[in-house]
């Protein structure tokens, strides 16, 4: 009987000649591919998912936020940076900069790409696998060829891409509170700048007062009309007045480089800008006849709905929520794979020069002899328990959050309120009554400068009310948004006499 001819001899290698394509291989390909066509070739947005982002910058922040990933955008920075610049820096300009130029936001934003790659990924199939052998036998040589297909990939697609989409909004999420936070930050620094720039302007002040009374009191013992003890009160208060300006302005440079941390404008220069550096005014914002947020404190049966609906729009409360909800799905995907999660079908075509060639398919199935997949499935259900537990837990802090917040933004305005319209107006009244005095001769020049010594405490406490009255409206606004960091608010310290006081 004569069998076609498959082979053809060369020394000791033996190639193969195939007469006629496989057609069931053929098919099966061609079947596999409609599959992976209607699986869906996911895409890439062309925003990357930003626009929710410049949303909430627009909405929340009324400003603008760019994602740099051009030259074109990088000059578009630059013209805006230098318009910012030229002139004092303002709170709405400092954090202006900070979303343009803070490169810890644009790293943040650059989670978002990461984050569309992995929802890209899931909705694409696996590449398939193509397998080869040649085996030898004397003079029958087999050849063996298949293509396989990761069924339980495609099975599980639809499910898998719902949480990368759940899990790529997440991320949405947190970029947003991360840039939310960046505000609050840089909110807060600039104001602790601020008073810092002012109190060092104030100390500078009380040392020039200081400076001249010690010189007057060496002048008076020099002549005989002070005691050793009368001039020793004095240089000690001169003394005291430098110590206090020395830390003032360590404390203001130490603020003035935070903020400049959080701007992301140190890689700025004379030659790009036009501007070496930035200037900040000379003094805080005055503060508001009337508070300008919204009082939760309405009536007791309403502030809890009022305090619900505050939770509800925060970022951390909707991330929590969103977690749980793809934990859930995620529990029951594996419930679904746990017995085909290594699936494979494929087709196999095995050529013989001995014999007629083979046509079929494979199937490899995993068996569930020693892994039932319980632990898969009980450890997905603890995660799940435990994004719940997760998510309560922040609803309840972001109600204390938004009461405390509130409670410290009443107190901050009633205090510096009190001492804007109580204990300055006082002690100005008292400093302006001494000066009669010290013009009619009543009083002695020294004791012109007891009171001024008097004042320090007072005036300086009332800066530091003002700036905390500002840092706790920050607070509130995030708190609002995301979690705020209040306790930032209260690491000012400022020195009087020579001893420190918190504020």
């Amino acid at each position: 009987m004569n069998q076609p001819k498959s082979s053809q001899a060369h020394g000791d290698f033996i190639y193969p000649v195939v007469q006629n394509r496989s057609r069931h291989l053929i098919q099966l390909c061609s079947a596999f591919t409609v599959c992976v066509l209607f699986s869906g070739c996911a895409s890439f947005s062309q925003d990357g998912g930003f626009a929710v982002v410049e949303q909430a910058a627009t909405d929340q922040l009324h400003k603008d936020v760019k994602w740099i990933k051009s030259d074109v955008d990088r000059q578009l920075v630059n013209d805006r940076n230098k318009e910012l610049l030229s002139q004092a820096l303002s709170v709405d300009a400092a954090v202006q900069l900070a979303l343009l130029n803070n490169k810890g936001l644009q790293a943040s934003f650059d989670t978002l790409g990461i984050a569309e790659s992995d929802l890209v990924q899931a909705g694409r199939m696996s590449n398939p696998g193509f397998s080869f052998s040649r085996l030898r036998r004397g003079d029958e040589v087999e050849f063996d060829r298949g293509i396989s297909f990761n069924i339980a990939r495609l099975i599980a697609m639809p499910l898998t891409r719902k949480m990368e989409r759940h899990r790529f909004e997440q991320t949405q999420r947190q970029v947003m509170m991360d840039m939310l936070i960046m505000v609050a930050e840089t909110r807060k620094a600039y104001f602790i700048a601020v008073a810092a720039e002012e109190s060092v302007r104030y100390l500078q002040q009380v040392k020039r007062s200081a400076e001249a009374g010690a010189e007057l009191a060496k002048r008076m013992t020099a002549a005989g009309n002070f005691n050793a003890l009368q001039e020793a009160r004095e240089l000690s208060f001169y003394s005291d007045a430098v110590l206090n300006l020395a830390r003032a302005d360590q404390a203001r440079i130490r603020s003035r480089e935070r903020l400049i941390r959080l701007l992301g404008i140190d890689q700025f220069s004379e030659a790009n800008t036009g501007v070496k550096s930035f200037k900040l005014p000379e003094r805080l914002p005055d503060l508001p006849d009337v508070l300008t947020l919204t009082d939760i404190k309405t009536e007791p049966d309403e502030e809890a709905t009022v305090i619900n609906k505050l939770v509800a729009q925060r970022l951390d409360v909707q991330a929590a929520k969103l977690n749980t909800q793809q934990l859930a799905e995620s529990l029951g995907l594996n419930k679904i794979t746990r017995f085909i999660n290594v699936l494979e079908l494929g087709g196999v075509r095995n050529t013989s020069n001995q014999q007629a060639t083979q046509h079929g398919y494979e199937v490899r199935l995993e068996l569930p002899l020693f892994d039932w997949g319980t632990a898969r499935t009980a450890k997905a259900e603890a995660l799940y328990m435990q994004a719940v537990n997760q998510a309560s837990q922040t609803a309840l802090e972001a109600r204390s959050e938004i009461r405390e917040a509130y409670a410290n933004y009443r107190a901050s305005y009633d205090i510096a309120r009190h001492y804007r319209d109580e204990v300055i107006p006082l002690k100005k009244r008292i400093s302006q009554e001494n000066q009669l005095r010290y013009n009619g001769m009543f009083i002695s020049v020294f004791d012109l400068l007891a009171d001024a010594r008097s004042q320090i405490t007072s005036i300086n406490s009332a800066i530091n009310a003002l700036k905390d009255f500002w840092l706790a409206q920050a607070d509130l606004e995030m708190s609002m948004t995301g979690k705020p960091s209040m306790i930032s608010s209260q690491s000012t310290m400022i020195y009087v006499s020579g001893s420190a006081a918190e504020h």
